[in-house]
């Protein structure tokens, strides 16, 4: 889960005028933050969900109040895009990276080592972080 999500607005929006636009993206973002922004869409891109998908030109309804985010294509045109949809990230080999891509889980699923699922029994607490 790369930290990508802090984009800012391509300058030729901002000459026309526009103050905010709906980021989305698979990634997180600390820091400060700015305008409208749907992090930790799940699954990633990157493992075939459906951001994976989305091509240029496509109708995408955010409804906040009701926590929804819909591609506005058709189940048959998704399913025809995942057909051809191939994984172009690299898995490495060894070390800390494969160990990410292999083993920590999508952002819907808490984003922990899917080796950890229920080893600690510890309760992490709101004052920890």
């Amino acid at each position: 889960m790369a930290e990508v999500g802090n984009m800012a607005l391509p300058k030729k929006l901002l000459e026309l005028g526009v103050k905010d636009m709906v980021r989305i993206s698979d990634g997180r973002m600390s820091g400060t933050g700015f305008g409208t922004v749907v992090l930790h869409v799940s699954p990633e891109a990157a493992v075939g969900g459906t951001l994976a998908l989305v091509k240029n030109g496509d109708m995408i309804s955010l409804d906040a109040h009701k926590r929804t985010l819909q591609v506005e294509v058709s189940e048959k045109e998704l399913t025809v895009r995942r057909e051809k949809w191939k994984q172009t990230e690299k898995i490495h080999q060894r070390g800390y990276v494969h160990l990410y891509q292999t083993h920590v889980e999508q952002a819907h699923l808490g984003a922990d080592l899917d080796f950890l699922k229920g080893g600690s029994g510890s309760n992490v607490t709101r004052d920890s972080h």
